[in-house]
C-alpha cells in the first residue's frame, strides 16, 4: 500500500479511536501561537508536539501498510545509483530555472554543445544553458509541450507537505532517497507524474530532507536529524509570527493613511510597541538616507513594496507624513544632521542642582555697575539675551562704552556633565521653527540670562575711546548690572531717530558706533552691509502654519551699533588677552588690498558687498597671540560676547576670569585648538542647517503669495549669457533667473512666482516686462 494511501487510511480510522483525543491537521502545527513539547525519556532535547503525533500515527501506519523500499546505506551512495539516468534528448520533460523561478519546459534540439531550445511552459522557444536544468521527469518521450500546463495541475493537485514527515519517519538514520524513490514510497509509484511530484516537494523543503549529492538534474537527499528538524521548526514558527506581525503592520500603516489629518494616531503611539517602533525606526533611517545596516534598508524596502510604493527615500518620506509620523514640513536636514534637540534627564537634573545649590566664586570681586543705563537690544524673538550696552560722555568730551556680557562660567565649571555637553552641542541651533540652545533652556533663561530690572551678574569690558575712534584705555572686571530697556532693533533704532533728552545714553552709544566705524575704515576694515531674512514659523507641526518674515537691513542704524560694540568688545579682549600671555581663540583674517575704485561702478548696498564678498578668503585662527584681522580693520579680535550661544565664546570667559582671579587659565594652547576644531565642525552643520531650513520655509512662503503679485529684485551678478543673480528685496534672499536683454548689474527688476516646491528645492521666477 502507497504511503499516500495510508495515511489516508490512518485518517480515518481515527474517528473509530476513543484512546487517544483527536490531532489537528498537519498544517495547524505551523501557525498555532506557541509549540507544543514534550521532553525524549533518551534524549533531553525538547521535540515538537507534531513529531510526536507523527511517530504515534507512524505507530498505526506500519500496521496498515507493508511497505518495500529498497534504501541503500550512504557509504554505498553514488550517482551511479540513478541507472535510469540519460542524455538530454528531443522531446523530454525537464524543470529549469529562469531566475529565482522554476519552470517547465521540452527539450526540442541543442544550440551549440552547452545550450538547448526549448518550448517553455508558456510556449515560448527559449535558449537554457545546461547547467540551469534541475529535473529531467523520468519515463517521458515525445512530450506535447501543450500539455504541460495540465500536467503542473495534477502535480499541484497531489502536493500533500504532510506527506515528508511521515516519509521522514520512515526512513532510517543516515539513509539516502531520490526523488524516485520517494515516489515509490509515498505514492506507490515513480511514474512521470509521481516522480514530479516528489522531487518538488524535496526541492522545496526546508524541514524533513537535505541534498547530500546533486550532479547537474541528479540529486539525493537524506533525512535531517532530528534535533537540526526541531531547530527548523522554530524557525519556521518565528517566520510566520513575524509575517503576521509584518502583514498587521502594514494594516496599520494603511489604516492610519487614510485617517483624516486630524484623526491620525500622535508620533509617541508608533513608540508604544518594540515591533511597531523597530518597524518605524528602519523606514525613517530609510527616509533621511541613514541606515545603520542592511537590515534596516531591507525591512524599509519590505514595508514600501508591501505598501504599492516605489523603493525611493521620497516614497518613505511620504508614507511617514501621510501616517502621522512626519509632520507636512518635517525637517529632513535636522534629522540627517543628528542635531541634539533634548537633554537626556541627567543633564537637565544637573541643570536643576545648579540653579539651586551654586555660588558664586567672583562674588567679592564684582563691581557695581547698578547705577548705569542698561541697553539690551536684539531681535524680538531672541530667548538668550547674553549681551547689553552703557555709554556716557566724559568731562573731557571722550566717550566711555561698557559692554556687559552674560556670566555663564560663575555656574558651569570645566569638567562638568553640563560643560562637556556644551562641547558636545558646540552652539545654539538657530531654525524658523525652533532654537536647540547649547545649554538646558530652564538654566540658560534663569541662571544666565540678562533680565530687564534684576540684578545679574556679567562680565564687563569698558571702553574709552579716543576722539578718532581708537582704543585710549579699556579694563575688564566682573560687574554686577540691572539691564534698563529690553529693546529689538526695530524700537532702538525708533528711539534713535527719535532723539529724546532722556534717552541721552543711546545718542552717545550711536555715536561712539559711528566713530568706530570711521576709525576701522581708515585702518582697512572693508563693510558689506546687506539685506537678510529672518523668518519665524509658529506651529511648525500643523499643515498650514503661520510663517513671520522679516527682512533686516544691516545699514539699520540699531544694528550697526549693536555690531560696532561687539567689535570694539573682541578688540579691547584680544589687547587684554596679548599684554596678559593669555591663550586665547584670537580670530583674523588676511588684511585685503583693494581698490575701492574698481567697484565705484556698482552701487552701494547689497549689490556691491556681494561682489565684494566673492573675494574675500577664509578666516584664521590662533590661540596664543592676536593676528590681524583685515576685514574688520583691527589689531586682533576675540569673540567674547555670546558664552550662552558660542562655546567658543565660553571657553574665552574662561580663561579670562581665571586670569582676574589670579589662577592660571585652564586650558593651554593645544587644548583650544583641539576644542576649537571640534566646535567649529558643528557650528558648520548649525550654518549649513539653518541656511536649508530658512531657504525651505522661504520658498514656502512665496509659494503661498497670489501669483500676480509682484517682487522687486536687484541684479547681483550674471551667471551665464541671461541667466542672473537676484535679490529679492522684500523677501532677503538670493535666487537665481532669467532677465531681459540689455539688463545691467545693479538694475532693479519686477518678478513673479510662477512655481515653488519647497520639499524640491525649485523656485521659478519671471520677470515683469511692462
Amino acid at each position: 500500500m502507497a504511503l499516500e494511501a495510508a495515511i489516508q487510511a490512518v485518517n480515518s480510522s481515527r474517528n473509530f479511536s476513543t484512546a487517544t483525543a483527536p490531532s489537528p491537521p498537519f498544517a495547524a502545527s505551523f501557525r498555532c501561537p506557541s509549540m507544543r513539547q514534550f521532553t525524549s525519556k533518551h534524549s533531553n532535547s525538547a521535540i515538537p508536539f507534531s513529531i510526536v503525533r507523527s511517530r504515534q500515527r507512524l505507530l498505526r501506519l506500519r500496521s496498515c501498510c507493508s511497505i518495500q523500499m529498497s534504501i541503500r546505506d550512504t557509504t554505498k551512495l553514488g550517482l551511479r545509483r540513478n541507472k535510469e539516468k540519460r542524455a538530454l534528448e528531443q522531446g523530454l520533460l525537464l524543470e529549469f530555472k529562469k531566475d529565482s523561478e522554476r519552470m517547465l519546459a521540452v527539450a526540442q534540439k541543442p544550440v551549440g554543445r552547452k545550450n538547448w531550445m526549448v518550448f517553455d511552459q508558456n510556449g515560448v522557444l527559449t535558449s537554457i544553458k545546461l547547467q540551469q536544468i534541475t529535473y529531467i521527469i523520468p519515463g517521458v518521450e515525445n512530450f506535447d509541450h501543450a500539455e504541460i500546463t495540465d500536467f503542473i495541475h495534477k502535480a499541484h493537485a497531489k502536493l500533500n507537505p504532510a506527506l515528508l514527515e511521515f516519509a521522514w519517519e520512515l526512513l532510517e538514520k543516515n539513509k539516502a532517497v531520490t526523488a524516485e524513490e520517494l515516489a515509490e514510497m509515498i505514492f506507490g509509484s515513480s511514474m512521470p507524474l509521481e516522480s514530479y511530484c516528489a522531487h518538488l516537494l524535496l526541492s522545496r523543503d526546508e524541514i524533513y530532507f537535505m541534498v547530500l549529492e546533486s550532479k547537474g538534474p541528479c540529486s539525493v537527499y537524506e533525512p535531517q536529524p532530528i534535533v537540526q528538524v526541531e531547530k527548523l521548526h522554530h524557525i519556521r514558527l518565528a517566520k510566520e509570527a513575524d509575517d503576521t506581525g509584518f502583514q498587521e503592520f502594514v494594516q496599520l500603516l494603511k489604516s492610519a493613511k487614510g485617517m483624516t489629518p486630524i484623526c491620525k494616531p500622535p508620533k509617541s503611539s508608533w513608540k508604544v510597541e518594540e515591533k511597531i517602533w523597530h518597524k518605524i525606526k528602519s523606514l525613517e533611517a530609510y527616509a533621511i538616507d541613514a541606515c545603520r545596516n542592511e537590515e534596516q534598508k531591507k525591512m524599509a524596502d519590505m514595508i514600501l513594496k508591501a505598501m504599492g510604493l516605489a523603493n525611493a527615500v521620497s516614497s518613505a518620506v511620504n508614507l511617514l507624513r501621510d501616517i502621522g509620523y512626519f509632520p507636512v514640513h518635517v525637517n529632513l536636514d535636522l534629522l540627517k544632521c543628528n542635531i541634539r534637540t533634548d537633554y537626556p534627564d541627567e543633564i537637565l537634573s544637573a541643570a536643576e542642582t545648579l540653579l539651586s545649590e551654586s555660588s558664586d566664586p567672583d562674588e567679592i570681586r564684582r563691581i557695581d555697575l547698578t547705577y548705569l543705563k542698561v541697553y539690551a537690544i536684539d531681535v524680538d524673538e531672541a530667548d538668550e539675551l547674553d549681551d547689553a550696552l552703557s555709554a556716557t560722555r566724559l568731562q573731557d568730551g571722550r566717550i566711555k562704552v561698557w559692554i556687559h556680557v552674560a556670566d555663564p562660567t560663575r555656574l558651569v565649571k570645566p569638567g562638568s556633565k553640563i560643560y562637556r555637553e556644551a562641547l558636545r552641542r558646540g552652539t545654539s541651533v538657530f531654525l524658523p521653527t525652533a532654537t536647540y540652545p547649547m545649554f538646558p533652556k530652564k538654566l540658560a533663561m534663569e541662571g544666565m540670562n540678562l533680565k530687564q530690572g534684576k540684578s545679574c551678574n556679567a562680565v564687563t569690558v569698558s571702553v574709552v575711546l579716543r576722539y578718532d575712534g581708537s582704543i585710549a584705555e579699556y579694563t575688564v572686571d566682573n560687574s554686577v548690572i540691572i539691564p534698563t530697556y529690553m529693546l529689538t532693533y526695530e524700537s532702538a533704532s525708533e528711539l534713535l531717530h527719535m532723539n529724546l533728552e532722556e534717552e541721552s545714553e543711546l545718542k552717545v552709544l550711536d555715536e561712539a558706533a559711528a566713530l568706530r566705524l570711521h576709525w576701522r575704515q581708515q585702518q582697512g576694515a572693508i563693510v558689506t552691509p546687506t539685506i537678510e531674512a529672518r523668518i519665524k514659523v509658529v506651529n511648525p507641526d500643523d499643515p498650514n502654519p503661520l510663517i513671520n518674515l522679516y527682512v533686516e537691513n544691516q545699514a539699520d542704524p540699531a544694528m550697526r551699533l549693536v555690531s560696532e560694540m561687539m567689535i570694539l568688545c573682541g578688540e579691547a579682549i584680544a589687547t587684554f588677552g596679548s599684554c596678559n600671555n593669555i591663550f586665547l581663540p584670537y580670530r583674523g583674517q588676511p588684511q585685503y588690498d583693494i581698490n575701492e575704485s574698481e567697484f565705484a561702478h556698482l552701487p552701494q548696498g547689497p549689490v556691491r558687498s556681494s561682489a565684494i564678498v566673492k573675494i574675500m578668503r577664509a578666516a584664521e585662527m590662533d590661540f596664543r597671540n592676536p593676528i590681524r584681522h583685515g576685514l574688520l580693520g583691527i589689531p586682533g579680535y576675540v569673540q567674547f560676547t555670546s558664552p550662552i550661544r558660542r562655546y567658543m565664546d565660553l571657553l574665552a570667559h574662561y580663561q579670562v576670569k581665571a586670569f582676574l582671579r589670579g589662577d592660571s587659565p585652564p586650558f593651554s594652547a593645544g587644548q583650544l585648538e583641539e576644542m576649537a576644531s571640534i566646535v567649529n565642525m558643528h557650528v558648520r552643520v548649525a550654518r549649513k542647517l539653518f541656511s536649508s531650513s530658512l531657504r525651505y520655509w522661504m520658498l514656502e512662503y512665496l509659494r503661498r503669495q497670489p501669483k500676480e503679485k509682484k517682487f522687486r529684485a536687484l541684479i547681483l551678478e550674471f551667471i551665464k549669457d541671461r541667466v542672473a543673480s537676484l535679490l529679492l528685496v522684500e523677501v532677503g534672499l538670493q535666487f537665481s533667473a532669467w532677465v531681459r536683454v540689455g539688463s545691467r548689474i545693479g538694475d532693479e527688476v519686477e518678478m513673479q512666482v510662477e512655481d515653488a516646491h519647497p520639499r524640491r528645492d525649485f523656485i521659478s521666477l519671471k520677470e515683469v516686462v511692462n
